[in-house]
């Protein structure tokens, strides 16, 4: 049995969002970093409280101090949110007389740097580059599909299983989301067919989407980013090509192409307005013809789209 870091409040909340709200391992741990971040500053100013006890002014004398040494709005504002879901719990458990947090966000002074993204034609030169016929090459363009195709996230791609594609739908199902959500994807035909054409080579029901080519584990996010680098470096693009930057470049498209941006949110897997800016009202119906704006015939050869327009 691990032993308990901090105090019983505190672990009781842990124990609160892994058990009942189902928050990710990787959620856990960052919360934990960030009450161990805290904790450093009570244990020196105030030994006698624990991080939950800290009034509102003592909770921005620590931010200050962040500040000085260099820590970001951002970063900070991440913290914040770990903290006030702390202080809520012990609010509502009748130990706190408010959530002393509650509204509290900051504004960094800097603008923020533009997430990198390809141009069209980038993205075009990047899915001829990954083109082929074996099943490898197969493997490496349904990679590529997934991330500028569909927006999914390195470990969002890694998690999938056989299982998690809705042939009937023609949707993926994505279990492992951040933050422990789950959501249903549309697929664009382009991408289906791809995805097709992977599953015959494949075979089987069950199991990684993606396995590795030795020792058939499931794929790692080391091995997605390498190959999706290793695509990008032969394509000519002078970028550094990841998995994010075709993530982003999934969601910097579709608002060129006039998509609006909640339907955008949804698709990416945002947890809310913090991330998007907006509240999400778009329907089903509007969330997988919108999708559809960033997909031109070049997304399969030109010997597929013959067969497909001749069936």
């Amino acid at each position: 049995m691990r032993e308990k870091e901090f105090d019983p409040v505190t672990e009781g909340y842990l124990d609160y969002t892994e058990g009942v709200k189902k928050l990710t391992h990787r959620t856990i741990t960052d919360m934990r970093c960030s009450y161990r971040k805290v904790r450093e500053y009570t244990e020196e100013r105030h030994p006698d409280k624990e991080i939950w006890q800290l009034t509102l002014q003592e909770y921005i004398r620590w931010v200050g101090e962040e500040r000085n040494r260099g820590k970001r709005a951002g970063s900070l504002n991440k913290q914040l949110c770990h903290i006030r879901g702390l202080l809520e719990y012990a609010w509502r458990s009748g130990r706190l007389d408010r959530n002393v947090l509650e509204g509290f966000i900051l504004k960094d002074a800097h603008q923020r740097k533009p997430p990198r993204v390809l141009t069209e034609q980038e993205a075009e030169d990047l899915i001829q580059e990954s083109g082929g016929g074996t099943p490898a090459k197969r493997r490496s363009r349904l990679l590529v599909l997934l991330c500028y195709g569909c927006g999914l996230r390195t470990s969002e791609v890694a998690h999938l299983n056989v299982q998690d594609i809705d042939r009937e739908k023609r949707e993926i199902v994505i279990m492992q989301g951040k933050g422990g959500k789950e959501r249903q994807l549309p697929v664009p035909e382009g991408v289906w067919t791809e995805l097709m054409a992977y599953l015959a080579d494949r075979g089987g029901k069950r199991g990684p989407l993606f396995k590795t080519a030795i020792k058939k584990k499931r794929i790692s996010t080391r091995e997605i980013n390498e190959t999706i680098k290793g695509l990008g470096e032969q394509a000519g693009i002078e970028q550094k090509v990841t998995p994010m930057v075709l993530r982003h470049s999934f969601a910097t498209h579709l608002m060129d192409a006039g998509v609006d941006i909640g339907i955008i949110s949804k698709l990416m897997g945002h947890r809310g307005p913090r991330e998007t800016g907006i509240y999400l009202h778009a329907l089903e119906r509007n969330k997988r013809e919108s999708i559809s704006h960033i997909y031109e015939e070049d997304i399969t050869t030109k010997e597929e789209h013959n067969e497909m327009g001749s069936e």
